[in-house]
């Protein structure tokens, strides 16, 4: 066991008990806590050459794990480079007044609230630079719901195409982002939606915020992302990574946890020690609910785009596959950690793939392809 997996399965009972989470974060934190355990299956590797045998347990693939989390990562931020244009990207934030982040933990569901307020003010900034052409830009949505202390900060990170299509297809760069629209255009959607799904009642803290926030909310640009490798890199730093990484836990002691970071605000080291149930409802909060949308893709970039982007794709279809291999388990570990984990210990040949375990059951690669095709005949039955 991993560190974190150490505290959740010491404290699971607790948990339930004591926090009342959702059957969302039970589901999530039970997979991470069981992430690599040889009883929940596994596959198991032979070499023709020595007939070493090798087992490769199952991993639980849940974004919570601080280990698959960082797989899922890298996935999601390849994927998304084969979406991107080639041409120069901003990596925007748009953040939210205090008074308003208990709406998003009370309901879930005003989430979608900030991506639509996004979407809105992006869109209307570029209309606004030809109106008759309506150039539209490509831009993709990433929530966070966590701040570097692990607190409840929602907000939404947004790459922004520097320059977008019009309607007859033309291209038109463009390299000033009016923030002054941006902060209050944001400010105003926001807090209009939000009235809108919450009624009368949040008029009197509309009003607050809008005393409060003479100036928008706080909408601020990171350094512009020129190149694709540059644009992958930066995103696979924001996209579905973990709450926390295990080299930020510090120390456990069964009873507290000590944690690390670095300020924000002036990038002063903080180490922080919690009781561990205090340090988990910091962590569970964040889980989001199951089929939640975390990405989302607009303008250019949306799936009912009709423009042809193929001309203008930053990485060519003949890198896809080799990106892609990036991806997955084996090429990671080579990347990782210089060797070649399906090469046999004893004589460095390839191992080959022999038998598959589901739950303490033995499949044998025969019989798992007999039952792949039995269910694929129910389906289309």
């Amino acid at each position: 066991m991993n560190i974190l997996q150490k505290i959740f399965s010491d404290h699971f009972e607790e948990m339930l008990y004591t926090l009342h989470p959702r059957q969302v974060v039970i589901e999530n934190v039970d997979r991470m806590i069981n992430c690599g355990d040889p009883s929940f299956g596994g596959a198991m590797y032979i070499c023709p050459h020595c007939e070493n045998m090798k087992f490769v347990p199952f991993r639980c693939k849940s974004r919570f794990c601080p280990s698959c989390g960082v797989k899922y990562s890298q996935a999601r931020s390849t994927s998304m480079s084969f979406k991107l244009i080639h041409c120069v990207h901003r990596h925007c934030v748009f953040t939210i007044d205090d008074e308003l982040r208990h709406f998003f933990l009370d309901d879930r569901s005003l989430l979608d609230c900030l991506f639509q307020a996004v979407r809105s003010v992006v869109l209307r900034m570029f209309h606004n630079i030809n109106k008759s052409k309506n150039f539209v830009p490509g831009f993709i949505c990433v929530l966070h719901t966590f701040g570097r202390p692990l607190e409840w900060i929602p907000h939404i990170h947004c790459l922004i195409s520097e320059g977008g299509f019009s309607d007859d297809g033309s291209w038109r760069t463009v390299k000033h982002f009016n923030y002054t629209l941006l902060r209050k255009s944001f400010q105003t959607a926001l807090l209009n939606l939000l009235e809108s799904r919450l009624g009368p009642s949040f008029k009197k803290t509309k009003a607050l915020i809008y005393r409060k926030d003479k100036n928008g909310f706080y909408v601020y640009a990171k350094p512009n992302l020129s190149d694709t490798d540059t644009v992958i890199k930066y995103i696979s730093r924001y996209l579905g990574r973990p709450v926390i990484a295990l080299k930020r836990i510090d120390s456990y002691d069964g009873e507290h946890v000590t944690f690390h970071y670095n300020r924000h605000e002036d990038n002063a080291y903080v180490k922080k020690t919690l009781p561990a149930l205090d340090f988990m409802r910091l962590l569970i909060q964040h889980i989001p609910e199951k089929n939640f949308k975390m990405t989302r893709y607009y303008g250019l970039y949306s799936r009912h785009r009709e423009i042809d982007k193929s001309l203008y794709k930053a990485i060519p279809k003949s890198k896809h596959q080799l990106l892609q291999s990036f991806t997955k388990w084996r090429s990671n570990i080579i990347l990782s950690f210089g060797y070649d984990p399906l090469n046999c210990p004893k004589c460095k040949h390839e191992m080959l793939l022999v038998e598959l375990y589901y739950d303490h059951h033995r499949v044998s690669l025969e019989k798992l392809y007999e039952r792949t095709m039995a269910k694929a005949k129910c389906r289309s039955a």
